[in-house]
């Protein structure tokens, strides 16, 4: 009985190693592949990193709060790795756009091209807590909404 006991802790155990370090392997994978150059020679997070240097004057503190607000339903331990994302992206549009400071509305198209389908529910939620008008968003949602 005993032994019994032991194998399938045994098997348990190895389950559950081999499960985890499967998730560990694949985000680590996923962050190699956004390291790698593409044609022109920068990588995904290199222009990420671009986008968010040459916009950082741009940002006020109450622009920030409101991207602080928006990252909030992802975990905290990936926050800052999404937030990083999501600012980029801003950067690239603000910069496309020649923009001279952050806007509400730059900040939200921004955020609603760098994030999945599944995480704009969460954001028509918050614009309507904010008492944002969502109607001249909506050509931005591919279809979510």
């Amino acid at each position: 009985m005993p032994s019994d006991l032991f194998f399938w802790l045994i098997v348990l155990w190895s389950i559950f190693l081999i499960t985890t370090v499967g998730i560990g392997g694949f985000f680590m994978f996923r962050k190699f592949l956004k390291r790698l150059p593409k044609e022109d020679g920068k990588s995904i997070l290199d222009w990420q990193d671009y986008y968010i240097e040459k916009t950082r004057h741009l940002w006020s503190e109450e622009d920030k709060a409101l991207l602080d607000e928006l990252v909030e339903p992802v975990p905290e331990l990936f926050r800052d790795i999404a937030k990083g994302t999501i600012a980029g992206k801003i950067g690239e549009m603000a910069l496309n756009e020649k923009a001279d400071k952050m806007t509400q509305e730059l900040i939200i198209k921004g955020y609603i091209a760098a994030t999945p389908k599944r995480d704009h529910k969460f954001l028509v939620k918050k614009l309507k807590e904010k008492e944002i008008d969502i109607d001249q968003y909506k050509p931005y949602f591919k279809e979510s909404v």
